[in-house]
């Protein structure tokens, strides 16, 4: 069995190999064998120390930050933050501690973020608090090899009789969201019923006129056709005969028909 040291770096981790303090490399998952240390100090090699650095993505939480909006409303904020280490090297030399770094950078970006935004605006879009939270700190982070992958707000709290408050406030604009939508509706409703009935009526006025054309037309027709009838008759009396004649063949074959035909009766006196 060889007594030379090792080192294990493990999946998910990186190894920061220095020598006599100086930056050597960075080292994947794997076995490294360490140099042995010799009992003469001329023959002592350089120290080698290896710092395991976890890249893997890790939760840091940011715990009832008592916070002033833009109307001066105080307010406790919690804010889950996802984060991983992208350069290892960087995020041991660049800064004392990433994690508290980490911490105070998201801290200091909540802050700005709920000091440029009201109370109204910070109930209606808490993600638009998250997006600059994120937006503000991810450039910063980068600087020391770390990548925040999300920041989003966990909580909010807000003063015992402002919760009620704005409770109540909440309540009453969804009432008259409610109320409007349900007056739009009916508005709507009784255009589409208003337009239905002028419809109607315009399609009911459309068909009496034209009835009344058809009509006027037909008695036109019909006064033409009597007009021609009287002429003919005007021209070739024996055509208003012929007509005499078969108007009294109809009447001869219907039993309940009565033709009255008028005599001049003349009376004779005797002379004396």
């Amino acid at each position: 069995m060889s007594d030379t040291p090792e080192v294990i770096v493990h999946s998910g981790f990186r190894g920061l190999r220095y020598s006599d303090g100086r930056f050597d490399e960075v080292l994947e998952p794997g076995r490294y064998e360490m140099p042995k240390r010799s009992r003469f100090r001329s023959k002592r090699g350089p120290a080698v120390r290896i710092v395991p650095i976890d890249v893997r993505e890790r939760e840091l939480t940011i715990k009832g930050q008592e916070i002033l909006t833009a109307d001066k409303v105080a307010v406790r904020v919690s804010i889950v933050t996802h984060f991983r280490v992208v350069d290892p090297r960087a995020a041991v030399e660049q800064v004392a501690d990433y994690a508290d770094r980490i911490y105070s950078d998201v801290q200091l970006a909540a802050r700005r973020s709920l000091a440029s935004m009201t109370l109204e605006a910070i109930l209606t879009n808490r993600n638009q608090l998250s997006e600059d939270i994120l937006r503000d700190v991810e450039g910063v982070s980068a600087g020391y090899g770390v990548q925040i992958v999300r920041a989003d707000v966990k909580d909010l709290v807000f003063p015992g009789n402002l919760q009620e408050v704005m409770n109540r406030v909440l309540t009453a604009q969804r009432v008259a969201e409610a109320q409007m939508v349900e007056a739009r509706t009916r508005a709507e409703r009784e255009t589409l019923e208003a337009n239905t009935k002028a419809g109607a009526e315009r399609v009911a006025a459309e068909a009496e006129a034209q009835a009344k054309r058809i009509r006027a037309d037909a008695e036109v027709d019909a006064l033409r056709r009597l007009a021609a009838a009287a002429e003919a008759y005007a021209q070739h009396p024996a055509l208003l005969r012929l007509r005499e004649l078969e108007t009294l063949g109809s009447l001869g074959t219907n039993a309940a028909a009565r033709l009255y035909i008028g005599f001049d009766k003349h009376s004779d006196l005797g002379a004396e």
